[in-house]
């Protein structure tokens, strides 16, 4: 476990940047994807070391139906979107540890950025990414909506 991202991330609590720390609740923490071009990309993380779906409790499992709608609902109020995507596959190097995306699907996506082909946004390339700056401004914004839904 010690070369897990989302483990380290989480480890250090407070002193996360506002894309890494949208909302801690309920045994997770919603964040940011850092490597995407798509602004509103989020990832749902258990709080805890899980690495597939049927580790969860109820209660986590319950908990995060709930906070994916509630990020889906801000990331509508925020970014436009016509609906999110949600995805699980938590099989990258480093990224074993259950991850669950919640992707905007913007209105003027073409049919090469939809569905699964929506993954195009992630890359390696640091150049492509949201500037940080912006993932921030982003961030509080997703928070102060998060805030108001339920």
């Amino acid at each position: 476990m010690g070369e897990c991202y989302p483990c380290k991330m989480t480890a250090r609590g407070e002193d996360l940047p506002p894309r890494e720390r949208i909302l801690v609740q309920g045994g997770w923490r919603i964040a940011l994807a850092f490597n995407s071009s798509l602004p509103g990309w989020l990832v749902l993380v258990p709080t805890r070391h899980v690495t597939a779906l049927h580790e969860l409790s109820v209660e986590e499992s319950e908990e995060m139906g709930l906070l994916a709608r509630r990020a889906s609902i801000a990331l509508q109020q925020v970014t436009g979107c016509l609906k999110t995507y949600l995805m699980l596959f938590a099989e990258a190097e480093g990224f074993d540890h259950l991850h669950v995306h919640v992707v905007p699907r913007m209105p003027d996506f073409s049919d090469d950025v939809r569905g699964p082909r929506v993954f195009t946004f992630l890359s390696e390339d640091a150049a492509t990414w949201i500037p940080e700056a912006a993932q921030d401004g982003l961030a509080l914004d997703l928070r102060s909506a998060l805030a108001v839904s339920r």
